[in-house]
């Protein structure tokens, strides 16, 4: 959802975590304003998300990197999720986070809410995929903070699990490089190989070789930070998994996606796919075909590290 800014109006911006209904007037002319809320909004033209790499032009609402206070560690902990588009949602990760007790707090920074400014009182952070590319501020302002968070999260070993976009900026925000592929998009379900450090690796021990993950992306991790440890690889695209520090773990591949969100994606990016020489047909009846065991590896993973974010929440001490 596109939220659009009419000059001398007054508008309600869902924040997240924190308070909804915040109110804040933007006069026409001033660029920035500060709200009564301590929210501030920026009325900007630029690069509209989209999982296609043509541009669009709108204006948008969004968030200053203002403090939000996060939700308190309850029985059920929480994880901050940050979804970067509305075709790129938790999906199939995020149902099986659920299984394990995991409480989702996804923030949508598109559309004006306000990420957290730490991780105080979360267990962990999901970074989701999105068209993006990892250093593009200007088309999505909220990048600076994701790699703020990035770097709490390894920082503290709050437990991460950055997924395509995601991925990248893990990589990218600790050192790594990110390039566009010179060989067009990866896009379908492909086989993976294990390395030999996913043998004792929390989330990924039990990922067979050749296990198919669903692909699709511009961009990739062309080196990784001098300290991660690569975990799984791939024939078109090497690092396919890593893990940086004892929780942080990057994907460039999808575990959250299944066939209907392909379906979508090549819908909005097929001609670009084309012309990349790819086929977004053939990609899509790929993950169809493999989505029984996308669902039975990938889900696997994510409960695996729904299991690692609530080892990390200790129980309460009881005052006698």
């Amino acid at each position: 959802m596109d939220v659009l800014i009419r000059p001398g109006r007054t508008y309600s911006v869902p924040a997240g975590p924190a308070p909804r209904g915040r109110a804040c007037l933007l006069r026409p002319g001033a660029p920035l304003e500060q709200c009564s809320a301590g929210t501030i909004l920026r009325r900007s033209s630029g690069e509209a998300p989209g999982r296609s790499p043509a541009l669009r032009e709108r204006e948008t609402v969004t968030p200053a990197l203002s403090e939000i206070p996060a939700p308190l560690t309850s029985d059920a902990p929480s994880v901050l999720v940050v979804q970067h588009e509305d075709d790129a949602g938790p999906g199939l990760v995020g149902d099986r986070l659920g299984r394990t007790g995991v409480h989702l707090d996804v923030v949508h920074p598109w559309r004006g809410e306000c990420l957290p400014g730490t991780l105080g009182g979360y267990a962990g952070l999901l970074v989701l995929g999105g068209s993006a590319n990892c250093e593009d501020d200007e088309a999505a302002p909220w990048l600076p903070r994701v790699r703020d968070l990035i770097r709490q999260a390894v920082a503290e070993d709050v437990p991460l699990l950055a997924i395509c976009l995601g991925g990248q900026l893990l990589a990218h925000t600790l050192g790594g490089t990110v390039v566009r592929r010179p060989r067009g998009p990866e896009v379908g379900a492909v086989p993976l190989r294990r390395l030999p450090a996913a043998e004792g690796d929390p989330l990924f021990a039990r990922v067979p070789e050749g296990a198919p993950a669903a692909q699709w992306h511009w961009d990739e991790v062309a080196r990784l930070p001098a300290d991660a440890v690569p975990l799984l690889t791939g024939d078109a695209c090497r690092h396919q998994a890593f893990r940086v520090g004892a929780a942080a773990w990057g994907v460039q591949f999808h575990p959250e996606v299944l066939a209907a969100t392909t379906a979508d994606w090549a819908a909005s990016d097929g001609p670009a796919v084309r012309k990349a020489g790819g086929d977004p047909d053939a990609a899509v009846a790929s993950v169809r075909s493999a989505e029984p065991e996308l669902r039975a590896v990938w889900g696997a993973v994510a409960e695996a590290w729904g299991t690692v974010v609530r080892a990390r929440v200790r129980p309460a001490t009881t005052v006698r």
